[in-house]
């Protein structure tokens, strides 16, 4: 695909704000009818990006196109054409549910009698019809995200922004919103999204990209950076108090990379409980052993650590 039919395109592109490089000259393109990824830490640059092709942002340096268009020469334009999913809620409190949707809509410039409709059509889709009249403040906080995607839709986006969409939100209330998130690219809207929640990325994204430090580390699909940093199965290995501080040299040659935590030891081999056995055989003797399949929580920590950022 030719990089103007692509929803957007990045060469380069840098934020700075003072002396800081919030993204610091960074590749990427987004084909048409993806859900792409943006993972990472708090202070990756995850939300500066996001900024930057919602056409609310002037980029520093770099090229920028989103649907072919410069954002900071055609950001109106742009702008009628997204739909955007903000970290934060902004919904006005004080409306119902159908009249926030109703007050979104005239923004766009659409006629009353389409955005009632289209407003109707998104409450179902998004399981909020029963509460239609109910002002938002008593919405729950799953509730108040399905009402923000289904704010984002009123003007039939191409494209849709969603800025850590489900933070803060329960099991089921997360299960339901990508649902709905599905169910919008099956429907062929291209999505683009920010998280730091690794099941969420697997789920949901076709390609993305692993951002630390204002620059992308690595890209491709959750299967891939799987298959390219880490290894088909983990054994987690929990040892008594002290034990693992002895272990020097104990373990070298059971798996292909071996990782002492303060509270476990993991082993990343092929076969898992091969590597389980050869602990054993060894005459070490772990309290717990645990074999799982590899996640792309494993290749997250490999590329950005295990420290906290604040």
């Amino acid at each position: 695909m030719s990089e103007t039919a692509r929803p957007v395109v990045a060469r380069g592109l840098v934020k700075r704000f003072g002396e800081t490089a919030a993204v610091a000259g960074i590749d990427f393109a987004v084909e048409a009818g993806e859900t792409f990824g943006f993972l990472g830490p708090n202070g990756a640059g995850k939300s500066s990006t996001m900024r930057m092709i919602g056409a609310v942002s002037p980029r520093s340096d770099g090229e920028l196109t989103v649907f072919g268009l410069d954002p900071e020469r055609a950001g109106p334009a742009i702008r009628q054409r997204l739909g955007v999913v903000p970290q934060d809620d902004n919904l006005d409190q004080e409306l119902s549910v159908f009249e926030n949707l109703l007050v979104y809509g005239k923004y766009f410039g659409l006629p009353s009698k389409h955005v009632r409709k289209r407003a109707d059509e998104l409450l179902e889709f998004v399981q909020l019809t029963d509460r239609r009249n109910a002002r938002v403040e008593h919405l729950s906080g799953g509730m108040k995200r399905r009402l923000t995607i289904a704010r984002a839709l009123i003007n039939d986006p191409d494209l849709m922004l969603l800025d850590e969409p489900t933070t803060g939100l329960d099991p089921q209330a997360r299960h339901a919103l990508w649902d709905r998130l599905y169910r919008l690219k099956q429907q062929g809207v291209t999505l683009v999204l920010t998280t730091h929640y690794m099941d969420e990325a697997e789920q949901l994204c076709d390609r993305l990209v692993v951002m630390d430090k204002a620059r992308i580390v690595a890209e491709g699909s959750p299967r891939e950076l799987i298959e390219r940093y880490s290894t088909r199965e983990v054994t987690e290995l929990r040892f008594a108090p002290g034990i693992v501080e002895t272990l020097d040299g104990q373990l070298d040659g059971i798996a292909q990379r071996v990782e002492r935590l303060t509270d476990r030891v993991l082993l990343y081999a092929d076969d898992g409980e091969a590597a389980a056995v050869a602990v054993h055989q060894r005459g070490l003797k772990p309290e717990t052993v645990l074999v799982r399949r590899s996640s792309l929580e494993d290749v997250f920590l490999r590329l950005t650590g295990r420290s906290l950022i604040d």
